[in-house]
């Protein structure tokens, strides 16, 4: 028994030799870390005191003067001043709507009256428009493929501006963005006597003070225009408007029909079409296009 007690105690003097020692070595390890770092921050001290110095001889001016016109100037590096841009070097905003329309060209006045005659039971209601065109004097909207139209119908509304852009038709299918009001028929007309009236609709009007502003239009000339006859049906949960349109040049036909879901929209349309035998195809240009190029599809 004495002899497992003494080897007891002398395992556990060994053991705490050894902590004794591990806890001195890294007392030892820490000091020389602190050293370390103590005479790296000694150094740096001592280079940035001795950069310092070097700088302040090398800068250093004894007869001062004042600046020099040269030295006043904004520096080489600095931004120039902010100058807004010129509202005719702005891009338009997009316009607050996409138009998207199915629009299927009917070949001739006998296609156009079976179309008609078929949906007679349908009818709501028939306009009779007149379309007047506009555009800046150094095309600032066609140059951006925008248009302002003024259009007149004998139902309310009577007179609506419309802005028009970025028109695009493929398939039968018209997507275009548009921004339109409406505004007093009297002042409408006296537009299109004097088109220069316009910018002083401008003030009144959102839809002119946008042209003006975010076109750069200082000045409006009138192109011209057509008259259209409009039918308008609800047929099968969709509003078509069926449209005699007369241009100096001859009359079109067209049915029209705003969707959410055009493919949709015109298969229903084509399916109708052909059950009833009425010759069609997928329009290729807005009545527009077809104004400005001065002869029929």
């Amino acid at each position: 028994m004495q002899k497992n007690r003494d080897y007891k105690t002398s395992e556990n003097l060994k053991i705490n030799a050894e902590t004794e020692k591990e806890k001195t070595g890294r007392n030892a390890e820490t000091k020389t870390n602190e050293n370390r770092s103590s005479n790296r921050r000694q150094r740096r001290t001592r280079r940035s005191s001795q950069t310092r110095r070097h700088l302040l001889r090398r800068n250093y001016r004894p007869n001062f003067s004042p600046p020099t016109a040269r030295s006043r100037q904004r520096p080489l590096l600095q931004s120039a001043p902010h100058r807004p841009l010129k509202a005719s070097n702005r891009n338009p905003r997009i316009l607050n709507s996409m138009e998207v329309e199915v629009k299927l060209r009917l070949p001739d006045a006998a296609a156009h009256r079976r179309v008609t005659e078929l949906l007679s039971h349908f009818i709501v209601t028939v306009h009779r428009q007149e379309n007047f065109f506009f555009d800046g004097a150094d095309s600032e909207l066609s140059s951006k493929r925008a248009v302002l139209r003024v259009r007149f119908s004998d139902k309310e509304p009577r007179c609506v501006v419309s802005l028009k852009a970025r028109a695009v038709l493929v398939d039968g299918i018209s997507r275009v963005a548009e921004d339109e009001e409406e505004v007093e028929e009297s002042l409408g007309r006296e537009c299109v006597t004097e088109p220069r009236k316009l910018l002083e609709l401008a003030e009144s009007s959102r839809v002119l003070r946008r042209v003006r502003e975010e076109f750069g239009v200082k000045e409006f000339v009138g192109l011209g225009g057509f008259e259209n006859v409009r039918s308008v049906f609800e047929w099968k949960g969709l509003k078509l408007e069926v449209d005699e349109t007369k241009f100096e040049f001859g009359t079109c036909y067209e049915i029209e029909c705003e969707s959410s879901q055009p493919e949709e929209a015109k298969k229903v349309l084509e399916e109708f079409l052909k059950e009833n035998g009425v010759e069609y195809s997928y329009s290729e240009k807005s009545k527009f296009a077809i104004f400005r190029s001065g002869k029929l599809p």
